[in-house]
């Protein structure tokens, strides 16, 4: 008989609408915190995948998350396999580079402080910026004393470099 006329599960439906989660085309340059929160990141995936596995046959809401799962593992897995470790204590000490925490004070006095790290770490609430944001790519280089242009959508800010500090990431 032909496929078209079988009636297909209502749980089936919609098993391939979850999209992929997108992989940068960059390097993904990781702090050491960062690979260990990837690292934990996998082995809570996979502890979640295989609680959902047992109980996915019966429950259609555990198939949805199984694939959630899944997905959010194979980004995972790939993140991890093309991260580059960076060793913060290797880098020139006097210049903005990855695993830098830099002090910027922008033309009206106002002093914020960012952490260049990898992508899966940036948390911009907690002042952790990737190293491929406007911000981090502008201050990419310079040393203290610099003033840099940060392109925003609000248009360009420029901001000094006020300290550059490599803590133990």
């Amino acid at each position: 008989m032909s496929r078209a006329f079988v009636k297909e599960n209502d749980d089936d439906l919609g098993a391939g609408e979850l999209p992929e989660r997108p992989v940068p085309a960059h390097v993904n340059y990781v702090t050491t915190t960062g690979l260990e929160q990837l690292r934990a990141r996998a082995r809570e995936l996979a502890d979640q995948h295989e609680q959902l596995k047992a109980i996915a046959a019966d429950d259609s809401e555990a198939k949805r998350k199984l694939r959630e799962v899944e997905r959010d593992q194979r980004y995972v897995n790939a993140q991890l396999e093309r991260a580059e470790p960076v060793d913060a204590s290797k880098q020139p000490q006097g210049e903005v580079r990855f695993g830098a925490t830099v002090e910027v004070e922008d033309g009206d006095g106002v002093i914020q402080e960012f952490s260049i790290v990898g992508d899966d770490e940036a948390d911009v609430a907690a002042g952790k910026i990737s190293w491929g944001s406007p911000l981090a790519r502008s201050m990419l280089g310079a040393k203290t004393g610099d003033v840099v242009k940060w392109q925003r959508p609000a248009g360009v800010t420029e901001v000094e470099i006020v300290a550059i500090r490599y803590l133990g990431q």
